[in-house]
C-alpha cells in the first residue's frame, strides 16, 4: 500500500536562510506528517478488513438459509437429517478448509494447478492474505458443500455426508478456486504474466467455481444414488414429492438473499480504493453496483418463473419463485462486477428459462433432486459464466481487473471471442474435474454400501430411524401415542 513520504533534507532548505535550526524543524514536520500517513495506512487496512469481515459473517449466515430452504424442501420425516447434515457442512468444512483447503487454494507461491503454502494457516497472516481472508473463503467452501446436500437429500447415509463434505471442501473445490482466483492459476484473471486467451476467466464470485462445482458434484450423487421411493411410479411417471413447509422456504430464500450481499459486493476483499483519489467515484461505487446487478437478475429470474410456471401450470407456486429467483443469483455471481445493471435483467431472465427447462429435462431422465440443486447450481451457474462472456463492459473490467491493457471484455460489447473462448474452457474444465473426482467417489461409497439407506429406513423417514426422533413433536415419545391419546405409525404420518 503506498504511503506519503517526506525527507527533513528536502524540506529544511524551503525554510530559507533565517530560519534557526531548518533540519531540527523539517525533520520534526516530517515525522508528524509520518505519522498523519502512517495512521491512514493502518485505518485503510482496517477498514478493508471490517469490510471483509462483515462480508464473510453475510456469507455465512447463507447457511441458516440453505438449512432452512433444505428442511422445507424435504419431507417432515427427514427434517432433523437435513438440519444435521447442514451444520456439519459447516464444521467438517471448517476443519478441512483449514488444514488442507485455504492451502490448496491460496497457498503462493505455487504452480498453476494447486497450491502447496499455508496449511493449517501456517505463515498466514502476511501481506498477501490475513485472517479475515481465511474466513471469508472459508464461507464460501462451505457454500458448495451446502449445495451437494440438498441433491442428495432424504436417502443418504449420515457417513456419506461426512466423507464427502470433507472431500468437497478439503480438496475437490479449493483446487478449482486456485485454477481461477488465485493469483498462480493458471485460468486466473489475477495472473497478469499468463492470460488465458489474453483475458483469463472472471468468475467473479463464482458461478462456475462455488454453483457449478457444488450442482455438478450433486449431480453425480443423485443419479449414482438414483431417485427417492416413489418420486416416479411402475410407469416411469413423476410424482410430486412436496416438501413439507413452503414457509421455511420462503425463509431460507430471504436468508440467502440477505447473504448473497456478502457473496457478491463482499468478493471485492476490499472497499477503500479509490480509482482516482479525491473523486466520489471509486470501487465502494462498485461495490454498490454489485448489489445492484445482484438485486436486479434475481427479481427479474422470480417474475420469469412465477409467470412461466403459470402458463406452464396453472399455479402460482411460491416454491418455484424461490427456486427462480436463486437461480438468477447464481448466474450474475460469476460477472455481477463488471456488467451494466441492465444487462443483468437479461441475466435473471434467461437463468429463469435455463433452470425450467433444465427441471423438465431431470424429470424425463428420472432424475430426482429434491431441491432442484443441479440444475439451479449446475444449469444456471453454466449460463452466468457464457453471460458475463458476452455482457462484461470494457470500462468495468479494467477497474476490477488492472493493469492489463487490451484485456478481453465481453463480445455483445465489442470485446471479441477471448474472454468466450476461456470460458467456455471454464464450463469444460470444472465439469471434467468434479466428474472425476466426486464420482468416483460417490460410486465408491455406492460401491461400499454406504451412500444409500435401506429401503425401509428411508419409507420411515431417517429421523426416526438414523436420528432417534423426530423433529417435530408430532406424538408423546414416552407414549408413542398423539395428543389425543391415538397410537401412531411414524410411516404413515408424513
Amino acid at each position: 500500500m503506498a504511503t506519503t513520504t517526506c525527507s527533513a533534507d528536502q524540506l529544511a532548505p524551503l525554510f530559507g536562510s533565517n530560519t534557526t535550526n531548518a533540519t531540527a524543524a523539517a525533520a520534526y514536520i516530517c515525522n508528524q506528517l509520518t505519522a498523519v500517513s502512517d495512521k491512514f495506512t493502518d485505518t485503510t487496512y482496517a477498514v478493508d478488513s471490517t469490510y471483509l469481515l462483515f462480508s464473510a459473517y453475510l456469507v455465512f449466515s447463507m447457511q441458516l438459509g440453505f438449512a432452512m430452504l433444505c428442511a422445507g424442501s424435504v419431507r417432515a420425516k427427514n427434517t432433523m437429517n437435513i438440519m444435521l447434515t447442514n451444520v456439519l457442512d459447516a464444521a467438517a468444512g471448517g476443519l478441512f478448509y483449514y488444514l488442507f483447503g485455504f492451502a490448496f487454494a491460496f497457498g503462493s507461491p505455487s504452480n498453476p494447478f494447486i497450491g502447496r503454502h499455508f496449511f493449517a494457516l501456517n505463515s498466514v497472516p502476511n501481506e498477501t492474505y490475513d485472517y479475515s481472508f481465511f474466513l471469508y473463503q472459508w464461507t464460501f467452501a462451505i457454500a458448495a458443500a451446502g449445495i451437494t446436500s440438498g441433491s442428495i437429500a432424504e436417502r443418504t447415509q449420515f457417513v456419506a455426508y461426512l466423507i464427502y463434505s470433507s472431500f468437497l471442501t478439503g480438496f475437490v473445490y479449493p483446487v478449482v478456486s486456485h485454477w481461477f482466483w488465485s493469483s498462480d492459476g493458471w485460468a486466473s484473471a489475477s495472473n497478469s504474466d499468463h492470460l488465458l486467451f489474453g483475458s483469463g476467466v472472471i468468475d467473479f464470485a463464482g458461478s462456475g467455481v462455488v454453483h457449478m462445482v457444488g450442482g455438478i458434484a450433486g449431480l453425480y450423487g443423485a443419479l449414482i444414488e438414483g431417485p427417492r421411493i416413489g418420486r416416479f411410479d411402475h410407469e416411469g411417471r413423476a410424482m410430486a414429492l412436496r416438501g413439507h413447509s413452503a414457509s421455511l422456504v420462503v425463509l431460507g430464500t430471504f436468508l440467502l438473499w440477505f447473504g448473497w450481499y456478502g457473496f457478491n459486493p463482499g468478493s471485492f476483499t476490499k472497499i477503500l480504493s479509490p480509482y482516482t483519489s479525491g473523486q466520489y467515484y471509486g470501487q465502494w461505487s462498485a461495490v454498490g453496483r454489485t448489489a445492484v446487478t445482484t438485486t436486479l437478475a434475481g427479481c427479474t429470474a422470480a417474475l420469469t418463473t412465477l409467470f412461466g410456471k403459470r402458463i406452464i401450470s396453472g399455479h402460482w407456486n411460491v416454491t418455484d419463485v424461490c427456486n427462480g429467483l436463486l437461480g438468477g443469483f447464481a448466474a450474475i455471481t460469476s460477472g455481477c462486477s463488471v456488467v451494466e445493471p441492465w444487462a443483468a435483467l437479461i441475466c435473471g431472465f434467461v437463468s429463469a428459462i435455463v433452470l425450467v427447462s433444465c427441471n423438465k429435462l431431470a424429470e424425463r431422465a428420472k432424475f430426482d433432486d429434491p431441491l432442484e440443486a443441479a440444475q439451479l447450481h449446475g444449469g444456471c451457474g453454466a449460463w452466468g459464466i457464457i453471460f458475463t462472456a458476452l455482457f462484461a463492459t470494457e470500462k468495468y473490467v479494467n477497474e476490477v481487473y488492472p493493469g492489463v491493457p487490451g484485456r478481453g471484455y465481453g463480445l455483445f460489447m465489442g470485446g471479441g471471442g477471448k474472454l468466450l473462448g476461456a470460458h467456455l474452457i471454464q464450463i469444460i474444465v470444472i465439469i471434467a474435474w468434479v466428474s472425476a473426482t466426486m464420482g468416483p467417489l460417490f460410486f465408491l461409497l455406492h460401491k461400499l454400501n454406504l451412500l444409500r439407506i435401506s429401503p425401509d429406513d428411508e419409507m420411515a423417514g431417517m429421523d426416526l430411524t438414523r436420528h432417534g426422533g423426530f423433529a417435530y413433536a408430532y406424538e408423546d415419545e414416552s407414549s408413542g401415542r398423539d395428543r389425543n391419546g391415538v397410537k401412531m405409525d411414524p410411516a404413515n404420518i408424513f
